[in-house]
């Protein structure tokens, strides 16, 4: 099965950047799909960025613009390049499939914090 690991969060100042990286314990290029997902104190945790296996990618309304969803099928890897980071992208990002029926088992996410 493939499990994620996920890195690259920190506190950052607002305006900033962040590159997270997810690493999967085997292949990706069998699954279609690959997401970031973000989860806060009081909210669900909800799907941020979106990657085919193609050209294909989707993002949250909120980041659009800012974020930068990446697949590495060589490397097993997920990427997301976070620019002009908000106080509001504060959250645990998590990656996953892109698709909620196929989810696998979740990492430990990785923090970023937004703050001046």
């Amino acid at each position: 099965q493939v499990h994620f690991v996920e890195s690259g969060g920190g506190l950052v100042q607002p305006g900033g950047s962040l590159r997270l990286s997810c690493v999967a314990s085997g292949s990706i290029a069998k699954i279609y799909g690959l997401g970031w997902y973000r989860q806060t104190p009081g909210k669900q945790r909800e799907l941020v960025a979106a990657i085919s296996d193609g050209p294909g990618s989707n993002y949250l309304d909120s980041v659009k613009g800012r974020f930068t969803i990446s697949r590495d099928n060589a490397k097993n890897s997920v990427y997301l390049q976070m620019n002009n980071l908000k106080p509001e992208d504060t959250a645990v990002y998590y990656c996953n499939t892109a698709t909620l029926t196929t989810l696998l088992q979740w990492g430990q996410g990785t923090q970023v914090t937004v703050s001046s």
